[in-house]
């Protein structure tokens, strides 16, 4: 096939992506308001679009975004939606939610629970190996910290969200850190201890400037009575989830221990299983939005957008910075096009290992570089499941907690720095 042929495949292919931006935050802007352009609306007509431009029978067409939209790893996450909105609507319907918030409160000095929220969303994240976890577990217990108090909820929301990638970033049981050691065939272990130096730099300085920000802050909310009994189902599933148990068995674990508390406080059947439904309607509109950009971004990998960019970021490579970079840019465009850091990482991880290969990198480095970058960015596009969930939970549009996230932005900032500067030296 021509090359010019090629290159206009390819922009094509990626065009369903542009269709989407502009839907969806060109309007948004012009608006002025994010609340008039639901994300579901944006992802149907880029979807359309999408079966319109792909070559081939209709029933292939749809055939292969169906695909894209029930694959496993697709069906996983709306699972642990449905779970997930039925344990937090029925934790807060037995009153888990104020007791959380209450002990939180008493045990957090007023002028450093920014920092020590941010703090307990990273060891939290660290510990349970992913980002959704860890918001669902923390959005509604931050959503009432600042109901109490005079704290912005876009900044308590995004604090938490920024806190739960850092985890995601560095867990050893993390998709994410499993994908980039594997694909670069090196340990866990020394990942982690190349990493470390890029993603610790990044949490002290936003836990800095928590700090900073809660100096001036005058938190005195009212602490309620805390319920020890119903912390339950709360540290049950935390505790769980840093055991390593399967987030479905953690979240059905944590919705019995939920109905069990519940009965024994006056909760009836019916209140019970119409807690669970209000639960999984919250998520009706994540889940579209799941299945949606599932099937357009498989279209995409079909008609060769992601391959597209790759040929078009590895050329005219020079030098191990130069290669450094290609690899950020990769896994950081890819991630753009599939809205899942694990899958941008297992997308382009064999092209990264042959570019560490040809220039000598070390795959220490390059793992860590792969799954840095695929999280920063991850944390940064309003359509991503992360931003999507918590958005969900709070009711505030995804691209208005955005300019909120420091941790991202700052991780991007230091992880480019170590590249530039060839940190740790160990490791480059």
């Amino acid at each position: 096939m021509p090359e010019i042929n090629e290159k206009k495949n390819g922009w094509l292919a990626l065009s369903p992506l542009a269709v989407f931006l502009l839907t969806y935050l060109v309007t948004s802007l012009a608006c002025g308001d994010f609340y008039k352009v639901p994300v579901s609306s944006a992802f149907l007509l880029a979807s359309v679009y999408a079966v319109i431009i792909t070559p081939g029978k209709i029933s292939d067409r749809i055939g292969t975004f169906s695909a894209g939209a029930g694959n496993k790893n697709v069906l996983l996450m709306i699972w642990i939606f449905i779970m997930a909105g039925a344990f937090a609507s029925t934790a807060k319907s037995i009153g888990s939610v104020e007791a959380t918030v209450n002990l939180t409160l008493s045990i957090l000095p007023g002028k450093f629970i920014l920092a020590g929220l941010f703090l307990a969303a990273c060891f939290i994240s660290m510990s349970i190996g992913t980002s959704v976890g860890t918001i669902v577990a923390l959005a509604p217990i931050a959503s009432g910290i600042a109901s109490q108090s005079d704290i912005s909820l876009q900044i308590i929301i995004a604090l938490i969200v920024g806190g739960a990638f850092f985890g995601d970033n560095l867990s050893f049981i993390s998709d994410t850190t499993i994908a980039a050691t594997t694909t670069q065939g090196c340990s866990m272990s020394d990942k982690f201890k190349a990493n470390i130096w890029i993603a610790g730099p990044a949490a002290i300085i936003v836990a800095a400037i928590y700090v900073a920000m809660g100096l001036n802050m005058d938190v005195t909310p009212e602490i309620g009575e805390i319920s020890i009994i119903k912390l339950i189902p709360y540290l049950s599933v935390i505790v769980m989830a840093i055991c390593g148990v399967n987030v479905l068995a953690v979240l059905a674990t944590g919705l019995a221990l939920c109905g069990i508390i519940g009965f024994a406080d006056g909760l009836t059947w019916t209140g019970f299983l119409s807690s669970i439904g209000e639960g999984i309607a919250g998520m009706a509109d994540l889940i579209i939005v799941t299945l949606l950009a599932g099937g357009m971004l498989e279209l995409i990998r079909h008609n060769g957008g992601i391959d597209f960019i790759i040929k078009g970021l590895t050329k005219g490579i020079k030098g191990k910075r130069g290669a450094e970079f290609s690899i950020a840019g990769l896994v950081g465009i890819s991630n753009l096009c599939t809205a899942n850091n694990t899958i941008a990482i297992l997308s382009i991880g064999n092209i990264a290992k042959d570019i560490t290969s040809r220039f000598n990198l070390d795959p220490r480095k390059t793992a860590s570089i792969l799954d840095t970058f695929s999280c920063a960015v991850q944390g940064l596009i309003p359509y991503g499941a992360q931003l999507l969930m918590a958005s969900s939970f709070t009711g505030i549009p995804a691209a208005e907690i955005i300019p909120f996230l420091f941790y991202p932005f700052v991780l991007l900032g230091v992880a480019c720095f170590s590249i530039i500067f060839r940190l740790p030296k160990r490791f480059s």
